[in-house]
């Protein structure tokens, strides 16, 4: 799928497919292995992407989720329990209408209406690089929606959003990492990852 900066939908929809495809190449004995998202397992992260849908798909509805509710373990097979989570969130999307105007966000003002598609694409890019490399996959993942989202994430991730994990942050400290490193291993930096540890 070709993909511009006005096709949030698009760029959304890229990024759910790849985590899908890492997802059906977990094996059942990796389920326990550790990820780079240091406080869960293999499973515990796929667990939470599949939560994570369905959070994402109640906001898009006019819903507000309950973002301090754990993520509940997954019956069967993740992969397809994502994919459907997927396809809900994208209808969602698309019966939300008009993204090109502006939103009011708590803590961070007026923002383009397209905001929370930018963030949920980040955020399921950097958590695919997570399960591929807790997992032995590849890396080398979607460039379209890998450059969208460390843009998006340079932009917008400013520094009183990090805290270290051990204390509840979702994004540590940015790592140090060469410019000329692949392109989803200075993501995984940015957002606070070592690319070269699990």
């Amino acid at each position: 799928m070709t993909t511009t900066d006005h096709e949030p939908l698009a760029l959304l929809t890229s990024a759910l497919d790849q985590v899908g495809e890492v997802l059906a190449g977990v094996g059942d004995e990796q389920q326990d292995l550790p990820t780079p998202c240091r406080s869960w397992t293999v499973a515990q992260l796929g667990d939470h992407m599949v939560h994570d849908l369905l959070q994402f798909t109640l906001a898009a509805t006019g819903g507000t989720p309950d973002w301090s509710e754990p993520s509940p373990p997954v019956a069967g097979d993740r992969a397809a329990a994502f994919r459907k989570g997927a396809a809900d969130l994208l209808d969602a999307w698309r019966k939300a209408g008009d993204l090109t105007g502006t939103m009011t966000l708590p803590g961070m003002g007026e923002v383009p209406a397209r905001f929370p598609l930018d963030q949920q694409t980040a955020e399921f890019a950097v958590h695919a690089w997570d399960l591929a490399r807790a997992t032995g996959q590849s890396t080398d993942l979607d460039p379209q929606v890998g450059q969208a989202s460390l843009d998006w994430i340079q932009r917008t991730l400013q520094p009183h959003f990090r805290a270290k994990e051990i204390d509840g942050g979702a994004f540590g400290p940015e790592v140090p990492i060469a410019d000329d490193a692949p392109l989803y291993d200075r993501l995984a930096a940015f957002a606070g990852r070592h690319p070269n540890q699990v």
